[in-house]
């Protein structure tokens, strides 16, 4: 992801364990995380998240595409969802929606929620 005047990445993560620690010690605005994520998977990621950095939002940036996997990652409390395939696309979009209170998710998938 490029610089942009307005964000600032103040930390990364190689799993799930590591992303949780980060964001208790860094309080971030937003978090970008995938599904799949080494020792504990994005969406329990996701879930702990939400104790731990309440004001966080949080963006699934993933491939995994099945509406059940999108609906898990809302239920646990994520503010959007880019699949990877349209981040150039929805990245940004998603940054500034998720900023301001709204959800985001990529076409492709939101419309399958019904």
């Amino acid at each position: 992801m490029g610089e942009s005047p307005q964000l600032l990445v103040i930390g990364e993560a190689s799993d799930g364990l590591d992303a949780l620690h980060k964001a208790e010690e860094l309080q971030p605005d937003l978090v970008l995380l995938d599904i799949g994520l080494p020792k504990m998977n994005g969406i329990e990621t996701c879930r702990k998240l939400r104790k731990l950095a309440p004001e966080s939002k949080i963006i699934f940036v993933t491939q995994e595409s099945s509406a059940d996997v999108v609906q898990a990652a809302l239920s646990a409390g994520a503010n959007g969802y880019v699949l990877k395939t349209f981040a150039p696309r929805d990245l940004m979009a998603a940054v500034d929606a998720v900023v301001l209170g709204e959800q985001f998710g990529s076409q492709e998938v939101w419309g399958r929620l019904g």
